[in-house]
């Protein structure tokens, strides 16, 4: 992953945001989730705390993935 990374989706549920994940892994591009867990149960509970980075290269890709397999459930 190179230094300038996009928040391509947020998440309040772990699963999905993995979910997520393997989807843009399936379609060659790397990501990484941040805030999934935290020491703090109080900020473990705030809404869309989960945030799926990509390269910003890989950004209006990424979106489309997601937004298609949206679309699809």
């Amino acid at each position: 992953m190179d230094e300038s990374l996009k928040t391509v989706a947020k998440f309040d549920d772990p699963m999905r945001a993995s979910i997520a994940q393997t989807k843009l892994k399936d379609s060659g591009i790397e990501s990484a989730i941040f805030g999934e867990t935290s020491s703090y149960p109080a900020i473990n509970a705030v809404e869309d705390n989960i945030e799926l980075k990509v390269n910003a290269a890989d950004y209006d890709q990424a979106v489309r993935i997601l937004a298609a397999s949206q679309s699809a459930e």
